[in-house]
């Protein structure tokens, strides 16, 4: 290694017996030849270049004109000149391609196979694979395929065909096919080349064909991705396809029993071995608590998730969406080649792009279908003279002494009727003329002829009707494509919004977070320093600063935030129920303004401005309010000889909640001194509907469980255990509550419960209460001091009716039926109650109740009511005298009211 080292770097070896010297090629060297250095600079310039070139032009990246790669194009042009209406072998198409394909018969087989996975141009026979599996296709030589039908229609016309030769010039190639379709849009792009790539999904055919005809008729039109695989989107950030844009892709997951989830449909590009590869990954991580995955995937999807005890149904689908390829994201990027070099453009100017295209094909096979019929009808109106005028009989045409006198002596008998023909007689013309067949001649008919000629001229204006209506041509195209094909191709990936899933929702707020004020830093290890607040290393946490910045970063063991802290906390995303209240002084001496707002998305650790960045700008009050308060702030202003107010009072609640760039009102133009609170405001947001998920005896916003009701600030929920006892509790989302939970719903003071207990106190005797509940969040119970005390019914019945049936030495009496409603009155939860007997109790049974609950009225029955009073007032019922006097001797009114 030594030698050859040295070799290179001009010297020569030391022992000409080497190795080396054993190389043909090897040659000694006396000095340094510069001649032979190649600079990298220039092997970038011209071999790098080239190659990258070639493979963004001739292997990766579609072209805009047909949709194709390269590979694709010849694949269906060997197809086409192979296509008989039968299957061919693919290994048969292999071959054949590569006559125009110079890289090998494994890349034509892949791309083949994902072609015919999108059942749109090839049908297919045979084990092709399956994309929900990951399953690949047989060998070429056990599966066949041929063009479809749709392929047929649309892609191919070798009269509008540009043609080049072939990489060894022994064939010709389509440059591009004429393709009549946006066949990129349907069948999707993917490819990586040298410093770029295209990543373009597939759109609905149907749709395809519905947007063109909107664009064609001057309309706006949508047109999102849909995917073999289903699934649902969200395209709200898709971003028309555009680099840059997102699109949220998730699984269909339902709820097979309480204890089991099935996965029915997946995202694009992900398959059932991913997928659950993912899923175990998440449940290794605790992140998702399921005992085990069975994959039962066959025709259709179905991955089968079966839950640990008591773990939410709900929650565990969001912990999928989370943590697992259930929910993925996927970042088109709209890369195509067009004029000869790749080009970034949106879906819809690709549709726009190619339905001009289908426009100008097919006009151009309306021209050329023109120029057919012109020439046909100038031959035809030739055809007719030639014959009707007898030139055929002609002495001067039987003795013409060669062919040149012959040709002369047609041209001269046809030179009266030039006049007529849609252009000139050539030799060419003359010599056709002369080869008709004599039996030709004695069939002619001058009818057939006319009719014929009629026929033709007829088709020609049909052309320049159309030519002239492109644009209505162009749309009944795609209608005949949407009736033909549109039925065959339906949506399967739903488009819907999706809530969005905060990871902190469904894992454990496990960390505690701390700050250190005067050193600047956050985090979960600064356990020494002020407390802040619970949290998960899942967080993201938001700080405000004095100068009116503020930034999220996500929460670590310690990071730095900065100094001048005035709120520091967790930030959740897409809140918009949180409110700050913000009083700012905008800059050294500037106007005190008044503002509120919501950070309902932010992107992380980028400084935001809440005021308008102008140097000395000061924050002067500021409050977080998780729930849209407004408080009313007492504001003191700096005293001066002519002011005569110091003091005012505002409202929050005066002040419309904006977003963050808002400026906000003019508090103050005079300096003011000092702001305080003068007092606690309410929501202003309106009430928050509330759930309860039992799988996980937690309350949520998410609509996961059982809903609770609308709550408002006061509003609280009551909770009655099993063993009697109950409590209120506000409806924060961190509220834990027990198991043994009987009732949970919303407090309401005026609500009035029923129980039968027996009364350890007097002898284990039945005893019957009603009560209304107290709110307190410490546990209270309706049984009675003494834990002896056994509780046998308890119902929140309006009416409630039970069945008491006697045991022991008093089994023979008679069961007695009690109207609760009747047997006693309302009374407070510690009342003793009303005592049933003296007997022994055996059981009580609840019966249906005779009576039920008026239903409330509404403003449209109060409004009846109060019209029904009326009418009760006036029996007449607005009636006149002699109309009730009719009535009470029983005359009739013979009068019409034209007559009255």
């Amino acid at each position: 290694m030594d030698d050859e080292i040295k070799e290179h770097d001009g010297f020569e070896p030391e022992n000409e017996e080497t190795e080396v010297e054993q190389h043909s090629n090897y040659k000694p060297v006396d000095r340094f030849d510069a001649s032979a250095v190649h600079h990298l600079s220039g092997m970038y310039q011209n071999w790098f270049l080239d190659y990258a070139s070639y493979v963004i032009l001739e292997r990766a990246v579609p072209h805009i004109e047909d949709g194709l790669k390269p590979v694709q194009r010849r694949i269906l042009h060997s197809m086409k000149r192979m296509d008989d209406g039968r299957y061919n072998k693919v290994a048969n198409i292999v071959g054949h391609t590569m006559q125009f394909h110079p890289h090998g018969d494994a890349s034509i087989g892949d791309a083949l196979v994902q072609m015919g996975q999108k059942d749109l141009l090839i049908d297919t026979q045979g084990n092709w694979g399956n994309i929900l599996t990951g399953d690949r296709a047989a060998a070429p030589r056990y599966i066949e395929a041929r063009l479809s039908k749709f392929a047929l229609d649309t892609v191919f016309n070798p009269k509008t065909t540009e043609w080049q030769f072939s990489y060894d010039g022994r064939n010709k190639e389509p440059v591009t096919l004429p393709v009549k379709y946006p066949l990129l849009l349907a069948q999707g792009a993917e490819g990586i080349a040298v410093g770029l790539s295209s990543k373009i999904l597939p759109h609905n055919m149907k749709e395809i064909c519905e947007a063109a005809i909107l664009y064609l008729k001057g309309k706006p039109f949508h047109l999102y991705p849909d995917f073999p695989t289903g699934g649902s989107i969200d395209v709200s950030r898709y971003n028309d396809g555009q680099r840059g844009g997102t699109l949220k892709v998730r699984a269909k997951i339902e709820k097979l029993d309480n204890k089991t989830l099935a996965i029915r449909e997946i995202p694009f590009s992900k398959n059932t071995t991913t997928l659950i590869e993912s899923i175990l990954k998440a449940i290794d991580k605790g992140k998702i608590k399921a005992k085990k995955v069975d994959d039962n995937t066959a025709a259709e999807v179905e991955i089968l998730v079966h839950l640990a005890p008591g773990i939410s149904l709900d929650k565990t689908i969001d912990a999928l969406y989370a943590f697992s390829d259930c929910e993925i994201n996927i970042s088109p990027n709209c890369c195509v080649i067009e004029d000869n070099k790749p080009c970034f453009l949106t879906i819809s100017e690709v549709l726009k792009h190619s339905v001009d295209s289908t426009m100008g094909l097919l006009r151009k096979e309306l021209m050329i279908r023109k120029d057919e019929l012109l020439e046909q009808l100038f031959f035809s109106s030739l055809e007719k003279i030639f014959i009707e005028e007898r030139i055929y009989k002609d002495k001067e045409f039987e003795n013409a002494e060669n062919m040149d006198v012959a040709i002369a002596h047609i041209d001269h008998r046809l030179t009266p009727f030039k006049a007529d023909f849609i252009r000139e007689v050539t030799r060419d013309d003359i010599l056709k003329l002369m080869e008709i067949k004599m039996q030709r001649i004695l069939k002619f008919s001058k009818d057939k002829a006319d009719e014929l000629i009629a026929r033709i001229k007829n088709e020609i204006e049909g052309i320049d009707h159309d030519l002239a209506h492109m644009t209505d041509v162009t749309i009944k195209w795609f209608k005949f494509l949407i009736d033909k094909y549109g039925k065959e191709h339906p949506r399967h990936t739903e488009i819907r919004s999706f809530e969005t899933i905060e990871a902190t929702k469904v894992v454990e707020a496990n960390e505690k977070l701390y700050i250190n004020r005067s050193e600047g830093f956050a985090g979960t290890s600064l356990k020494k320093d002020e407390f802040v607040c619970n949290c998960s290393d899942l967080d993201y946490i938001i700080v405000f600063y004095k100068d009116g910045k503020y930034k999220v970063t996500r929460v670590a063991d310690k990071i730095f935030i900065g100094k001048n802290v005035i709120y520091i906390n967790v930030y959740k995303k897409n809140d918009k129920r949180t409110t700050y209240n913000v009083v700012y002084k905008d800059g050294r001496d500037g106007y005190y303004f008044i503002k509120r707002f919501n950070i309902p998305a932010m992107t992380c650790d980028r400084e935001y401005d809440l005021a308008q960045g102008k140097p000395g700008t000061k924050v002067v009050y500021f409050t977080a309010n998780p729930n849209g308060e407004a408080e009313v702030i007492k504001v003191t202003l700096e005293p001066t000889p002519k002011k005569k107010r110091l003091f005012m009072e505002y409202d929050f609640s005066q002040i419309a909640i904006k977003g963050r760039g808002s400026k906000g009102n003019i508090l103050s133009k005079s300096p003011v001194n000092r702001i305080s609170l003068k007092s606690h405001g309410h929501s202003t947001l309106g009430g928050r509907k509330v759930w309860f998920d039992p799988d996980v005896n937690r309350i949520n916003y998410d609509e996961r469980g059982r809903l609770l009701g609308e709550f408002h600030e006061n509003d609280a929920i009551l909770v009655v255990l099993d063993n009697s006892e109950f409590y209120t509790t506000n409806f924060d989302v961190n509220n834990h509550y027990e198991d043994n939970i009987r009732f949970i719903e919303k407090w309401d003071e005026r609500k009035v419960w029923s129980a039968v207990l027996l009364d350890a106190d007097n002898g284990n005797h039945p005893y019957i209460k009603r009560f209304t509940m107290e709110s307190n969040s410490r546990k209270q119970t309706f049984l009675g001091e003494n834990p002896k005390n056994k509780l046998l019914f308890f119902t929140d019945q309006m009416y409630p009716r039970i069945k008491v049936s006697f045991g022991g030495n008093d089994a023979f009496r008679e069961p007695m039926v009690i109207d609760i409603e009747e047997f006693v009155g309302v009374k407070g939860f510690k009342a003793k109650g009303k005592r049933i007997a003296n007997w022994t109790l055996d059981k009580v049974e609840e019966l249906e109740p005779t009576r039920f609950p008026e239903p409330k009225e509404t403003e449209d029955d109060n409004e009846n009511k109060d019209q029904d009073q009326e009418d009760n007032l006036d029996p007449d019922k607005g009636k006149s005298e002699q109309q009730v006097i009719d009535e009470m001797t029983g005359q009739l009114n013979l009068f019409s009211d034209q007559d009255e």
